[in-house]
């Protein structure tokens, strides 16, 4: 399992992209992980599924909320990865208006779910292997803060926690 001071390992995440630009199409878009966080400071946190309770009303929103903290206090992307395709993290982020604020990242087959060992098996439930709610504070690839919730929680991983977290580190 992932853990502080390891590097994100390697892979794609998806992202649907509104307005064409900057090398990418409308519609779904492929990024490299290690291409993405090299140099960056990101703050990510990843969730069960896109259009869950909880994830809607609190995990989300709270972010979205915060987003100029996190930017004043350092941080260049927020990230919210779950693993959902990208039409739907498309979707879900129109509809909690991240624009401009949270990067809706899919990870549609699991495979940086796995690849962490941040797996939540939700099969019982019919919504297959999923993330676990967890929330980390990334700089050049590399794991500085990691919060893991246990299953059925929302605490650690809150927006509010892990900027405080982050100044912490400033």
């Amino acid at each position: 399992m992932l853990k502080v001071g390891d590097r994100l390992p390697g892979g794609t995440l998806r992202e649907f992209i509104e307005v064409e630009g900057n090398g990418c199409t409308i519609g779904d878009n492929a990024f490299d992980i290690a291409t993405l966080v090299a140099g960056k400071r990101i703050a990510i946190f990843g969730l069960p599924g896109a259009f869950t309770p909880t994830c809607s009303a609190k995990h989300v929103p709270g972010y979205v909320e915060l987003s100029e903290e996190f930017k004043a206090a350092g941080v260049d992307e927020i990230w919210c990865v779950s693993v959902n395709d990208a039409y739907v993290m498309g979707a879900w982020g129109r509809d909690q208006k991240t624009a401009g604020k949270v990067r809706m990242m899919a990870d549609g087959s699991a495979e940086f779910a796995r690849s962490t060992g941040l797996t939540l098996d939700r099969t019982a439930n019919g919504m297959g292997v999923r993330l676990c709610r967890h929330s980390m504070f990334v700089v050049d690839g590399v794991v500085q803060t990691l919060n893991i919730e246990a299953p059925g929680k929302f605490e650690m991983s809150a927006a509010q926690v892990l900027l405080d977290q982050i100044k912490g580190h400033a």
